[in-house]
């Protein structure tokens, strides 16, 4: 079982950004020193939700101050950048960290920020998978051209090299896909690439959405064995303490209120209107569906998630508090004693 954190660098009511960015640092590394796999960065613009505008940059930072976690995107939004500048950089933290960056892309929403960026809505309504092939291309060919509806340019050489990892694998660092529909799932599987799926999402839709990917990968052509070794994250919420009740609590006063603030700050490109979720049902809904309560609880809940998905990594929000001192003993505790009771 490989457990991680997910760092939204989320602003609650009250708190200024440095303050959120610098929790989520401290809680990437506390994460290592308590012994857990991986850091998965969420990444966002113009909202408080998350005040991390560039997950592969807030990567690089985390990767220069750990030496053994693994650090991911989760994700990289790919219609707001070139897919070969992103090659670029998931290629030089894959090189420059022994093999430590995972790179998570995903769609996005319709948001302003395709304003912002000049990409346009195209970008996000069809323009993905297009981007993410060519991203692809970056990360595993010498040389790559393009002659797309979106990219076109005449054949360059991919400096650095991805696959020229020093003493490791002759490979480039890995891609997931955060998946929310039939067709992200569909996309990912024809790809052969594992998915990110998320905290909003209980076992049982997880269960059907590695199904239908194992169904589509099969089709593909993948063989049986990639099938059933593709890696998929599950995404959640932990918060560790004595009792399920004070843990609940604890979720329930805090994150309905940077939830609320959040959501509501997401602005459409086009002025499409968009269904808010109930802040404090959001915020019970997750503590019923996730690790929430006290060690041996929490490790039963993860436990039971694996058994009914397949899936064995996961990446957990632990800044549900919106406290600092909170997060790094949530964080410890997680390590420390959840993480013992699945081993």
């Amino acid at each position: 079982m490989r457990v991680g954190t997910f760092v939204l660098a989320a602003q609650f009511p009250g708190q200024g950004q440095g303050e959120a960015l610098h929790r989520a640092v401290r809680s990437a590394e506390v994460a290592e020193e308590s012994g857990l796999d991986s850091v998965w960065l969420a990444e966002h613009h113009f909202v408080p939700y998350g005040v991390c505008p560039s997950a592969v940059t807030l990567a690089a930072l985390l990767l220069g101050r750990t030496r053994r976690i693994r650090v991911g995107t989760a994700v990289s939004v790919l219609p707001n950048v070139h897919p070969v500048a992103l090659g670029e950089q998931a290629a030089l933290l894959h090189l420059t960290s022994g093999g430590r960056f995972s790179l998570g892309v995903g769609r996005g929403g319709p948001w302003v920020d395709l304003e912002v960026f000049g990409t346009g809505l195209d970008a996000y309504e069809k323009g993905f998978p297009e981007s993410l092939d060519l991203l692809l291309r970056w990360l595993r060919e010498p040389r790559v051209a393009a002659q797309g509806e979106r990219f076109t340019f005449r054949e360059v050489p991919v400096v650095p090299r991805p696959d020229e990892l020093i003493g490791g694998a002759r490979q480039g660092p890995e891609v997931i896909i955060a998946c929310t529909s039939p067709a992200s799932v569909r996309l990912a599987a024809e790809r052969g690439l594992p998915m990110l799926l998320g905290m909003h999402c209980g076992d049982e839709e997880k269960a059907e959405m590695v199904a239908l990917w194992r169904t589509h990968a099969l089709a593909a052509g993948h063989t049986p064995e990639e099938v059933e070794d593709a890696a998929h994250v599950s995404a959640g919420v932990a918060q560790i303490t004595d009792s399920r009740a004070e843990a609940s609590e604890t979720l329930v006063k805090a994150m309905p209120g940077w939830l609320k603030e959040g959501l509501d700050a997401h602005v459409t490109v086009d002025g499409r209107q968009r269904a808010m979720r109930d802040p404090v049902a959001y915020a019970e809904l997750l503590c019923g569906l996730h690790p929430v309560g006290p060690p041996r609880l929490a490790a039963d809940r993860i436990a039971a998630t694996a058994a009914r998905t397949g899936i064995t990594r996961f990446a957990l929000l632990v800044e549900g508090s919106g406290d600092l001192a909170a997060t790094e003993e949530n964080v410890r505790r997680l390590g420390t004693e959840v993480l013992p009771l699945l081993t």
